[in-house]
């Protein structure tokens, strides 16, 4: 147990102000037959300047690699002023804007984040953000099920397995029913929809481009649903839309989507960001918080928490959800980088990616056994098929200093792997990795 001070005296002196007399009695209420009663593995304490200097010599052991990593985090370019903004005090330290007259910066900023991603969606609301993707796509879930008093719902086979995973989790204690749509190669099966759309059916789940980077036939879906009282909720990457229809074109209710492509770091796994849009007539169910737009008694414009459905405010049981805050940091950070990139820039950026994913996979391709699948059919993740077991393979291109994707083996496609491209990588990036694979294979 860690203390400023060694001294057994202090120790006791802040065991007597507690009212124990030592550190056995504190820790009664612990079961004994889970306690730890052997001898922590733990270095001696050390100074300030000699913990500087070991951190300092661990990080110098870290390297990055050339990333092709992807399955819903992508190394996409943050530009300085995103890091330049976010830091500031008066953001960085920012709390929740319960009191709005203190708060007009915290909430002018989340006001410009919801206007942005409805342009960015072609939806007509959008909430303060959530905790991320998979925890707002089982919140729209909810929402779907509130509204169409419906509780069955069904999801794309191609869906991110870890998705799909919050989905089931959200669903243990609930009498929701989830079904999944099989695929055909992969991506929908379009005739499963058709077979299994009942009018029991809440929702739709479909994700766009999907985990295997596939574009799904979401015009076709759409034309599916039409024909039943069910939501259609989308999942799509806030890049693809610089150059594919946005969820608002082709009829979805819900739109969500993890936003740590939009100025945020990666950040080993988080803390990333949801985006929850949806259609006007669902705006009372939506889950978190809505900023909106007014003016004071003297007439002069000012913003306020319009829409708090929260259990912790007057609502309580009436609450459509448990969601209790938003990420608003990283909200701050999609904040600055869309309105620094503009749409102009998100074309960009978006067609950048398209351009280097559909060059590399065009030249992977040509390596000897290597073998295309979903070909064209694609934004900026794609999958290629390896004559040999594709974990064997990355672990042969990290030697190499690359980070070459993700292994399907889990998902029961073992020589498949699954590649990232985002507008970062450069030509030589994308040779050597061509290059590097060509080595590996051919031996």
């Amino acid at each position: 147990m860690p203390f400023l001070s060694n001294s057994e005296n202090d120790i006791l002196q802040m065991l007597q102000v507690i009212g124990v007399d030592n550190v056995e009695k504190l820790l009664k209420n612990i079961p004994s037959d889970i306690r730890f009663r052997g001898k922590l593995d733990i270095p001696e304490p050390i100074s300030e300047i000699e913990v500087t200097s070991l951190i300092e010599k661990m990080g110098k052991k870290n390297t990055t690699g050339i990333s092709f990593m992807g399955g819903g985090a992508y190394d996409h370019y943050v530009p300085a002023v995103v890091d330049a903004i976010v830091t500031r005090p008066e953001f960085y330290t920012a709390y929740t804007p319960y009191q709005p007259e203190v708060s007009q910066g915290t909430l002018q900023a989340i006001y410009e984040f919801q206007s942005m991603i409805c342009e960015l969606t072609g939806m007509d609301v959008t909430n303060a953000s959530m905790y991320e993707g998979g925890s707002a796509l089982a919140e729209a879930m909810l929402l779907a099920c509130s509204h169409t008093g419906k509780s069955k719902i069904l999801f794309a086979g191609s869906l991110n397995p870890r998705y799909k995973a919050v989905l089931k989790t959200y669903v243990r204690h609930n009498e929701i029913e989830l079904i999944e749509i099989p695929l055909s190669g992969f991506r929908i099966d379009l005739s499963k929809i058709d077979e299994l759309l009942t009018d029991e059916i809440a929702a739709v789940i479909i994700q766009h481009p999907n985990y295997f980077g596939c574009l799904e036939d979401v015009f076709e879906i759409n034309s599916f649903l039409e024909k039943k009282n069910a939501l259609f909720i989308t999942f799509y990457d806030p890049i693809s839309l610089g150059i594919l229809a946005p969820p608002g074109e082709y009829g979805a209710d819900i739109a969500i989507a993890e936003g740590q492509s939009l100025g945020n770091y990666q950040n080993f796994g988080g803390p990333f960001i949801g985006l929850f849009s949806a259609h006007a007539s669902l705006v009372r169910k939506m889950p978190g918080r809505i900023v909106g737009k007014t003016t004071d008694m003297d007439g002069k414009m000012g913003f306020v928490l319009t829409l708090q459905t929260r259990e912790q405010h007057i609502r309580r049981e009436k609450a459509t959800s448990n969601i209790c805050t938003n990420s608003g940091l990283l909200a701050l950070a999609a904040t600055v980088y869309l309105a620094l990139m503009g749409k102009n820039g998100i074309r960009k950026v978006a067609n950048l990616c398209f351009q280097k994913s559909h060059y590399i996979a065009e030249k992977l391709i040509e390596i000897p056994g290597v073998q295309s699948v979903c070909p064209n059919c694609f934004f900026k993740e794609f999958m290629i098929e390896l004559p040999v077991k594709a974990s064997s393979v990355l672990d042969k291109l990290k030697n190499q200093n690359i980070l070459g994707g993700i292994s399907l083996e889990t998902l029961g496609y073992a020589n498949h792997l699954l590649i990232a491209v985002t507008e970062k990588r450069s030509k030589n990036e994308l040779d050597y990795f061509v290059k590097s694979l060509h080595q590996i294979i051919t031996g």
